[in-house]
């Protein structure tokens, strides 16, 4: 049956887990950005993955190789998908600005993510025709309007924002470019939900193993996040080879021209430690998101709702924290206000809704 409210509060966590992990990658000291993030998404996407789902599950080989062969490779694939959707997003960012960039990207993530599993297995009607159903329904709705808020808060401030820095992300405004980019990498984005839906055979099978079902969804991630894995690596090697910064895993000093890296000696430890916690906590949310959704019962495709939700809620509260609202006025500084508000206000209604439907 699950328990929904347990579930919600493992999505907060999720999401509390994303939106902190980049916080020990700004402290990373003189290694340009396919550096710290080829060396996080190591632990991001394979060593984290495995270690804990080997800790956490029952005969983590076993299960994945009685697996059929079909679902290892969908899984696979919208991992990979997914992974083109995260690397166009600061593309979206950069043609649209935060305001527009991130309503339309963050928007499509959290519709198809969303949607697309229901639709996908055809469970959509059955779903909607509920009360439970309609209460889920208005709480995704409710999402993406708290996502338009922040992001309308998020253009204000760069308006008020002296200087250059009241022009980030818009100096090279494409609407056509960018809208393109945006649903590309919304629509992208979102297949990481798919990929999830995809692993029931393999979840069906941990739970056979006698795997606690609070951790079935652990073994998902492996395949996962090994489709996502294959098109981050393959990107950032291109831009190690096209940049020269090899050198900098082994403490070689950026090249020159790579005006994002100070010069100077590199602190090659502490980068190491930085980038390894930083690609742990990346993977905690997924492992939180795991089990969240593990207790959503029937609404379990509510979750990417969820997800998305608790990422923006804590990603806005890390940047109060961080002071990058300094400057902005107290008419944006309510504008945020009630954007955050209404994201928990959704993550209440959708906890709700799942709450009542395994009550029926």
């Amino acid at each position: 049956m699950g328990n929904p409210i347990l579930g919600v509060f493992f999505h907060w966590l999720g999401g509390l887990a994303s939106a902190s992990f980049y916080v020990p990658y700004r402290r990373i000291e003189r290694w340009s950005w396919e550096i710290f993030w080829l060396v996080g998404g190591v632990f991001s996407w394979l060593i984290a993955p495995w270690l804990f789902a080997a800790l956490r599950t029952q005969d983590l080989l076993g299960v994945l190789s009685a697996a059929p062969a079909n679902t290892l490779f969908w899984c696979w694939f919208w991992g990979a998908m997914w992974g083109f959707g995260g690397l166009t997003f600061g593309l979206t960012m950069r043609y649209l600005g935060l305001s527009l960039g991130m309503a339309v990207a963050l928007g499509l993530t959290t519709v198809i993510g969303t949607m697309g599993p229901p639709i996908f297995e055809g469970t959509l009607g059955v779903v909607a025709s509920t009360a439970s159903g309609k209460f889920t329904f208005l709480g995704i709705l409710v999402t993406l309007i708290g996502i338009v808020i922040v992001a309308k808060a998020g253009q204000a401030k760069e308006r008020e924002l002296p200087g250059d820095a009241g022009k980030a992300g818009v100096a090279e405004f494409n609407l056509k470019k960018g809208i393109a980019i945006a649903i590309f990498s919304g629509v992208m984005s979102g297949c990481f939900a798919w990929g999830l839906a995809a692993g029931q055979p393999i979840r069906d099978l941990t739970l056979a193993a006698g795997t606690d079902p609070l951790s079935q969804g652990l073994p998902v991630l492996c395949v996962v996040l090994a489709g996502g894995f294959t098109t981050n690596v393959l990107w950032c090697l291109f831009l190690i080879l096209k940049n020269r910064s090899a050198g900098q895993l082994i403490g070689a000093a950026a090249a020159t021209n790579d005006v994002a890296v100070r010069p100077g000696p590199v602190p090659l430890l502490r980068n190491y430690l930085l980038a390894a916690l930083g690609g742990t906590l990346w993977y905690f949310q997924f492992f939180f998101y795991t089990m969240g959704e593990s207790q959503m019962g029937r609404y379990g495709f509510s979750s990417w709702t969820l997800h998305m939700a608790s990422i923006i809620l804590f990603s806005t509260l890390w940047g109060f924290a961080l002071k990058e609202w300094t400057g902005a006025s107290n008419r944006t500084r309510r504008l945020v206000g009630l954007g955050i508000g209404a994201l928990v206000f959704s993550t209440i209604i959708i906890g709700a809704g799942n709450f009542y439907g395994a009550q029926s």
